[in-house]
C-alpha cells in the first residue's frame, strides 16, 4: 500500500551570490525570507528559506549561495529537477512579464502543456523558473509589495528529467502514493493528495538526455511532505526493503528529513511538517537574525566572520 505523502514541501538549489539571491527572491518575486541559517553540511555557507508568511510546506524555496567556494556552474539534464514552477493567480502573467522587463529579466511564454498558461524565466544564477496562472490556488500570499491579485501563492510543481520514466513512475505510484493525472508526448504529470498547485511533479522523459551535473544554477533536490516522524520511518523501512539506498533521519531543525535517489537519479527528500520555522523565532521576526542549530552555537563567532555580508528589507 502506498505511503501518504501530502504534497511538495520545498525545493533547494545551489546559487551564486547571496545578495543577488536575496534581491531576486524578495524584491522581484515578492517572497518572504522566513529563515536565515547555514548549510548544516557546510556551516560557512548560508541557507536561505523563502516562502509565505510562516514558511508553510508547499510554499518553500531554499538556496545555498556558494560564490567564492570553487563550485562550478552545473549542467541541467537527466537525473535532475530542471524547472521550478510557482503558482500565481489567473490573468496575472501580464503583470509578471512587465515586472520582469522592469528588472531586466528576460521572460517568455512557456511551452503550453496540459491546461497550463505559463511564463518562463531565469534567476541571476541561471536557474529555470516558471509561473503558472491558476484559479485553483486558495493559499494566501505573503503581503509584500505585490498585490494579492498577482502575488505568488507557493510552489505549483517541479519538472524532472529522466531517460526512461517507467521505474520512476512505478516508484512514485506504488510507494509514494502519486497518481498519473495527465500524459502527453515526452511528459507525464503525477500528483499526490489531490492535483491542486503544490501537489504536482512533471516527469519529462528523453532517452537522449545527457546526464546532469550539480553546481551553480541547478536544483539540488526536491522535498515532499509527510505527516510525522512515524510515517517517515515506515516509509524509510519500506524503501530500504525495496533496495533503495536511504539516509538515516536528518534533523534539519525545522523538520526531519530522509534522502534517496529515485530510479532516474533525481534526489528526493521526504520532510516532516513539524516543528516548522517558529521553533526559534516569532512570526513577526522570521528571517531577521542568523539562526543556528544548537550544535553550531559554539561556533557562532567563527561562522558569522566567514559568511558574506548581506542586507535586505
Amino acid at each position: 500500500m502506498p505511503h501518504r505523502l501530502l504534497g511538495l514541501h520545498h525545493v533547494t538549489a545551489t546559487v551564486d551570490d547571496a545578495q543577488d539571491d536575496l534581491d531576486f527572491c524578495i524584491e522581484t518575486l515578492g517572497l518572504r525570507l522566513v529563515k536565515k541559517t547555514v548549510n548544516f553540511d557546510n556551516h560557512n555557507v548560508f541557507h536561505f528559506y523563502y516562502g509565505d508568511e510562516c514558511g508553510s510546506p508547499g510554499t518553500i524555496w531554499t538556496t545555498f549561495p556558494y560564490k567564492s567556494w570553487g563550485v562550478p556552474v552545473g549542467e541541467k539534464g537527466a537525473g535532475q529537477i530542471v524547472a521550478t514552477t510557482f503558482s500565481v493567480p489567473a490573468a496575472s502573467l501580464a503583470f509578471w512579464k512587465a515586472r520582469f522587463e522592469r528588472d531586466g529579466i528576460e521572460a517568455a511564454e512557456g511551452r503550453r502543456r496540459f491546461d497550463d498558461e505559463c511564463l518562463a524565466f531565469r534567476d541571476p544564477s541561471g536557474l529555470v523558473f516558471e509561473l503558472v496562472a491558476s484559479d485553483a490556488d486558495t493559499r494566501e500570499p505573503w503581503q509584500s509589495t505585490i498585490d494579492d491579485q498577482s502575488a505568488i501563492r507557493g510552489l505549483h510543481s517541479v519538472t524532472m528529467v529522466v531517460t526512461d520514466p517507467r521505474k520512476t513512475v512505478d516508484l512514485m505510484t506504488d510507494v509514494l502514493g502519486y497518481t498519473v493525472v495527465a500524459d502527453a508526448e515526452g511528459r507525464i504529470r503525477l500528483a499526490v493528495n489531490g492535483n491542486a498547485p503544490g501537489h504536482v511533479i512533471d516527469v519529462v522523459h528523453d532517452a537522449k538526455a545527457t546526464p546532469a551535473r550539480n553546481g551553480i544554477g541547478t536544483v539540488h533536490h526536491v522535498a515532499m511532505a509527510i505527516g510525522g516522524d512515524e510515517e517517515q520511518l515506515r516509509l524509510r523501512e519500506d524503501l530500504i526493503a525495496r533496495g533503495c539506498k536511504v539516509t538515516d533521519v536528518r534533523d534539519r531543525q525545522y523538520f526531519k528529513s530522509i534522502y534517496f535517489r529515485e530510479p532516474g537519479g533525481v534526489l528526493f527528500e521526504v520532510a516532516t511538517m513539524q516543528p516548522g520555522f517558529l521553533v526559534d523565532e516569532e512570526l513577526r521576526n522570521l528571517g531577521r537574525d542568523l539562526k543556528l542549530p544548537p550544535w553550531e552555537e559554539p561556533h557562532r563567532q567563527e561562522i558569522e566572520t566567514r559568511l558574506p555580508q548581506v542586507t535586505y528589507v
